[in-house]
């Protein structure tokens, strides 16, 4: 298992070889003293990406969390907020549950109120998950959107989707709405679908295993003791766990805190 301790440097990311593909067991561990400590390097690390990227948008799937909201305020602070291209960026969601934009519950809502209401963002680059009508109508109107920014309806291998891929880690193995026991597992055409979890409230929309494949980077945020459980049982590759089946074409990265990793 590879690790790094509170003395990686930012740029031991991009060290990682990243020409075959990695899923949760090879995936690169960088293993960080607390939360706000990964949420400080994720905030370097993202800005360092989407600076490098020329001569197309910088592609990213935001995810929810207590992590990623401190990560959100970072962003939108004056350490970054003048120095992040936004207007480069297309910002989409892993997930989101059917509910308004309004709703407290909703992933767009927590980060239009800790990041994006405060910079200066094109609205045409923002892409919340449709919620209103027919959920399945919905995530074929969000597949649409990812259509069009990725220039075709068929992913190719060594053009990915996405630049950056942020995934959480629930108790029960979930990732994105990526649910136990749901249809949604099976999917390996459709880049966004539906989930009814059995096991927590409201229905979803969320990106594929397909879909999450093609990125550049996936990169899971843990952190607290909480997570210790359903990490070790993904990294050991777990077949239950839905994450498990998490891959991409790029780099892999689990950016935990201590107590996260057991250590």
């Amino acid at each position: 298992m590879e690790s790094r301790n509170s003395c990686w440097e930012m740029h031991d990311m991009e060290k990682h070889d990243v020409t075959g593909g990695h899923d949760v067991k090879t995936g690169l561990m960088v293993v960080l003293p607390d939360a706000e400590a990964i949420a400080q390097h994720m905030a370097k690390w993202l800005t360092e990406q989407a600076l490098a990227k020329k001569g197309a948008p910088f592609v990213i799937a935001l995810s929810g969390g207590s992590t990623p909201k401190r990560l959100y305020q970072i962003l939108a602070s004056a350490e970054y907020r003048d120095r992040f291209p936004w207007a480069n960026t297309q910002f989409f969601f892993g997930d989101e549950r059917f509910v308004p934009e309004s709703d407290a519950a909703s992933n767009y809502n927590m980060v239009e109120t800790e990041m994006l209401a405060h910079v200066t963002v094109p609205p045409a680059n923002v892409h919340p998950m449709p919620t209103s009508g027919d959920p399945a109508q919905a995530a074929a109107r969000y597949q649409a959107e990812l259509e069009a920014v990725y220039g075709g309806k068929t992913l190719e291998p060594g053009r990915p989707l996405f630049d950056v891929v942020m995934l959480g880690l629930g108790d029960n193995g979930h990732t994105a709405s990526l649910f136990p026991r749901q249809p949604v597992l099976q999917e390996k055409k459709l880049w966004v679908s539906t989930c009814v979890p059995d096991d927590a409230p409201h229905t979803r929309l969320t990106l594929t295993y397909p879909a999450i494949h093609s990125s550049r980077h996936v990169v899971f945020m843990l952190a607290g003791t909480g997570k210790r459980e359903a990490f070790a049982k993904v990294r050991a590759g777990d077949p239950a766990e839905p994450a498990s089946h998490i891959t991409t074409e790029g780099e892999l990265i689990w950016l935990m805190d201590k107590a996260a990793a057991g250590q």
